[in-house]
């Protein structure tokens, strides 16, 4: 496994995020127990979850899930690089009340209480606002936060979901108050949604933040659908299935394969490796819901993309260009 520094922190992390939201609602618990130890056992340091994992009835269930693999000792909690989430509402149906979500200094204060005592420790490494929250102030946010980093209940703080202006945002309000600021920004970025590319990730690097990209196989699109199809019968499902059915995305995903199978390479591999490539990435989240999966994903960190490969791929996707030459002159 190859390491990185998180932004513009001393954090050592890997190149590939181990995400967790599989955990309960796809993968049993023994199961997920057994691919965060072999996550652990290839060098993954660095686990993302969130507090609404699980969904619906059983929000928390992925929390739980890690906190009772950390129960088992053998050093797991201090090896691991913790990330979750805050921002979703944590009510169950029928039972919905103020103050529940969102990032009020109410709930940033009950949801860590919570979220610490699902998984089973006393710290978060890396605490994650979920989403923007218009209503309420970063001066707000950042007070309740320096309450939870003076208790030691939080190390860092990173955004997901943000766009470039709130991040510029967020961390002029820290840099006047003398605060770290954000840290990192998760963000949807792969080869087929290049949007991020804008603003985003610009920001990130102007500010010294670690970009983390999620779906970056783009919900399987990148993973090698067409020839899953043409190989073994199976067929696309969920979000893939319904951008295959448009003509042009189903085109422009064969070219993406006939290009990697020109070259011996896999599809989902590539996938993970090409943002491996990108400026200001510090590393993928990969969800697997199988030990095979995983070990897809760790070869991917030792995959080096050719010049040609690489020119390919942007013919196939191009990127939207720099803000705000994409848009403007």
């Amino acid at each position: 496994m190859k390491y990185t520094q998180l932004g513009r922190t001393g954090l050592k992390v890997s190149r590939l995020v181990l995400g967790t939201m599989n955990f309960g609602p796809q993968t049993g618990e023994p199961e997920s127990h057994a691919i965060m130890d072999s996550a652990l056992d290839a060098g993954i340091n660095f686990f993302d979850t969130a507090n609404v994992y699980g969904w619906g009835e059983n929000k928390g269930r992925t929390e739980e899930i890690i906190g009772t693999w950390f129960a088992q000792g053998g050093r797991r909690r201090e090896k691991t690089v913790l990330a979750t989430k805050v921002y979703g509402s944590m009510s169950r149906e029928g039972d919905t009340w103020p103050n529940e979500d969102r990032l009020s200094a109410l709930n940033i204060r009950r949801a860590v209480d919570a979220s610490l005592k699902r998984l089973q420790t006393d710290y978060i490494d890396l605490y994650q606002f979920h989403h923007v929250d218009r209503r309420t102030p970063f001066e707000e946010i950042w007070q309740a936060i320096e309450v939870l980093v003076q208790q030691g209940k939080i190390l860092y703080v990173g955004s997901s979901n943000f766009p470039g202006y709130k991040i510029a945002q967020a961390n002029e309000v820290a840099a006047r108050t003398g605060r770290l600021g954000l840290v990192s920004e998760q963000c949807i970025y792969n080869l087929a949604e290049r949007r991020a590319e804008m603003e985003v990730i610009p920001a990130a690097e102007e500010y010294g933040l670690g970009v983390i990209p999620w779906s970056p196989l783009h919900g399987g699109l990148l993973g090698g659908v067409i020839k899953k199809e043409a190989v073994d019968g199976r067929r696309a499902s969920g979000r893939s299935a319904d951008a295959l059915a448009n003509s042009a995305v189903r085109k422009q995903v064969q070219a993406y394969e006939d290009l990697l199978d020109k070259h011996g390479l896999e599809p989902g591999e590539v996938g993970l490796a090409w943002l491996l490539t990108r400026p200001g990435v510090t590393g993928p989240i990969v969800g697997p819901r199988t030990p095979e999966q995983l070990a897809s994903a760790l070869r991917a960190v030792e995959l080096e993309l050719g010049e040609e490969v690489l020119a390919g791929l942007d013919e196939v996707f191009p990127g939207p260009g720099p803000s705000p030459e994409a848009f403007a002159w």
